[in-house]
């Protein structure tokens, strides 16, 4: 075998069309593109269009509501702090706080707004303390059922979002 012997297997490459270069090549004249129009041509934004009737995406009602400027946070569930805990890489004795979290690899980043707690799996740490920015309820509950604090210091029901 010698490099000059080498190739490709036939199939496996495959020359791109070229348009536009004569009526032998099978897309000349207009290249695929039809006829003459506003879709003949480059630029063409259509999309949704109807014609001038009401668009159908135009017709149907609004649903929802999008903040204007939502909070965005790193979303920590108890189950994860509670992990974090057993293995030693957290305190519970200690204020629990973003900080904390992130220096134990819970989280890689805190989030523009802070940290979110959210109730999930068992927790079990006795009289652990939390400073975070939102706790949901059920977090907030299973912490405090088991003599533990949340401190929110920002928290409004609006956060909620």
């Amino acid at each position: 075998m010698r490099l000059n012997g080498l190739s490709d297997k036939p199939g496996s490459r495959k020359m791109r069309t070229r348009i536009g270069r004569g009526i032998g090549s099978g897309k000349g004249k207009t290249g695929g593109r039809g006829g003459k129009g506003q879709t003949a041509r480059s630029g063409v934004a259509i999309n949704g269009f109807e014609g001038g009737q009401m668009p159908l995406h135009m017709r149907m009602p609004k649903r929802g509501f999008n903040a204007w400027r939502p909070k965005q946070y790193s979303a920590v569930r108890l189950d994860r702090v509670q992990r974090a805990i057993d293995s030693g890489k957290l305190d519970a004795k200690a204020v629990i706080d973003a900080e904390a979290l992130v220096a134990s690899g819970v989280l890689r980043r805190t989030g523009k707004d802070g940290v979110r707690l959210i109730a999930g799996g068992e927790f079990k740490a006795q009289k652990a303390t939390f400073k975070v920015a939102y706790a949901t309820a059920g977090a907030k509950a299973a912490i405090e059922s088991q003599g533990g604090k949340v401190d929110m210091p920002e928290a409004t029901p609006a956060d909620n979002a």
